[in-house]
């Protein structure tokens, strides 16, 4: 005996999620630029940062190390512009600006974290992929 069942029918929320959620093999999607975004290493250093709780620029700009003044701050707008850091300014002298990841930002800690672990295990094995491959290719 054969049983066909229906497709369930989705509920208001699950359907709203589902157009929500984006694509990535879709080359319109705009899942892609996000990747591209949180794929950056600027980005991935900030969440990082600032995943001890808010800093000033310049506590980020000496904890990142060797980054622009001008590129940090054209990461940190994109960042604040995607929703995943605030920016608060202080009416002080001299004037004084805090970034604070929002729960979106927060919600990049752990995969970030993964991704970073990953990093620091494999590098001695990508480096040495690197030089053979070099060697081989010349």
């Amino acid at each position: 005996m054969v049983t066909i069942s229906r497709p369930r029918r989705l509920g208001h929320f699950e359907a709203a999620q589902a157009r929500l959620r984006g694509n990535l093999f879709d080359p319109g999607c705009a899942t892609r630029l996000v990747l591209d975004r949180i794929g950056d290493k600027w980005t991935v250093l900030v969440v990082m940062s600032l995943s001890d709780g808010p800093m000033r620029f310049s506590e980020l700009r000496g904890r990142l190390g060797q980054v622009a003044p001008k590129v940090l701050t054209q990461t940190l707008r994109r960042m604040e512009r995607d929703g995943l850091v605030t920016r608060e300014v202080f009416a002080e002298v001299p004037p004084r600006v805090d970034y604070t990841l929002t729960d979106l930002g927060q919600s990049l800690i752990e995969p970030i974290i993964v991704l970073g672990d990953w990093a620091e295990v494999n590098v001695g094995r990508i480096t040495a992929a690197q030089e053979a491959y070099d060697a081989r290719e010349g």
